[in-house]
């Protein structure tokens, strides 16, 4: 099987493909995966609401390796708050307006879904 993140309009979908040889056995796998990456998702950007106003998500999936904004870090607008990985590489996670870091919902090696929320300002 391989993952995929794909954005439409702005919004990023996790989607998994299996190479199957014709058999239809799999399809039934993969409903039960998608409810359990929802509520994962949904308990983090509730979490994080009451700490800052101004949210910063994760644009794909993949692993939070560096933090790079404290809290109580001023930052600017396209400034990197966060790195991850993804399929090899290190995508940085940037502030989307000026403000100050209010809190950080990530630890290092952390597993996030696309869009969770990773961070927010103020």
């Amino acid at each position: 099987m391989k993952s995929y993140i794909i954005t439409v309009n702005g919004t990023a979908y996790d989607v998994t493909v299996e190479e199957t040889d014709g058999s239809t056995a799999a399809p039934a796998a993969a409903p039960k995966a998608a409810p359990k990456a929802a509520p994962k998702a949904a308990a983090k950007p509730a979490a994080a609401a009451g700490a800052g106003s101004i949210q910063v998500k994760a644009g794909a999936a993949g692993k939070v390796v560096k933090i790079e904004a404290s809290v109580g870090t001023a930052v600017k607008k396209g400034d990197s708050v966060i790195i991850i990985e993804a399929m090899k590489m290190e995508i940085p996670v940037v502030a989307p307006e000026d403000g100050t870091v209010a809190s950080v919902d990530c630890k290092i090696g952390d597993a996030i879904e696309g869009g969770a929320v990773l961070a927010t300002l103020n």
